[in-house]
């Protein structure tokens, strides 16, 4: 077979001297590995704030402040617990030790409980929830709540301005309490309250 030339006037066919023109680049492959990108970045980004918002607004964390923690530091501390009454705190926490009263959904007798009393000082509704307070014990470890292991669970409601609540939080083991914390919500504000 020869080669052979167009005729003048026609139009080149491909195969004719030249290569086709190349196809068009999909980008459907770009796409999707941007999206997936973002969405791994958007999670990121989320475990990075509920992070900060839980380390940063609550104190409970004994290594941070005990060490640095001096006499003049703990003066500091009292004038501040003075002032407290003068100004009521949106919301307020009390414990005192608990006598462990176990439920049927409790296996055995290894928990510690704390008695819990909540109080709404604000303007508006808070919302309760067993799992927004841990215990903290003597030695520094928190314990979160075990739902269901004491008769006296506190209740999960909502409370009016004024209202309060009481009930008990139970964490597994045995333990000596020493302060609770209430957290508002997941990432709220954190009430801290000394067991006594």
């Amino acid at each position: 077979m020869s080669y052979q030339q167009p005729q003048p006037g026609q139009p080149q066919q491909p195969g004719w001297g030249q290569q086709p023109p190349p196809a068009p680049k999909k980008k459907t492959g770009k796409i999707i590995g941007f999206g997936c990108l973002g969405i791994v970045g958007l999670f990121i980004l989320i475990g990075i704030i509920a992070a900060v918002a839980a380390g940063g607004g609550d104190n409970d964390e004994p290594s941070a402040t005990k060490p640095a923690a001096t006499q003049g530091d703990t003066k500091k501390d009292e004038p501040k617990k003075e002032e407290e009454p003068a100004k009521k705190a949106p919301v307020t926490v009390t414990a005192k030790k608990a006598e462990f009263k176990k439920s049927i959904l409790a296996q055995g007798d290894d928990y510690t409980s704390v008695q819990v009393t909540i109080t709404n000082n604000s303007k508006g509704d808070i919302e309760i929830n067993p799992l927004y307070v841990t215990i903290t014990d003597t030695s520094g470890s928190k314990h979160t709540a075990e739902l269901g292991v004491d008769e006296e669970q506190l209740d999960t409601v909502t409370l009016a301005p004024g209202e309060n609540v009481t009930g008990t939080i139970t964490g597994k083991g045995n333990f000596d309490a020493k302060y609770v914390t209430y957290t508002d919500g997941l990432i709220g504000d954190s009430v801290r309250g000394d067991v006594g």
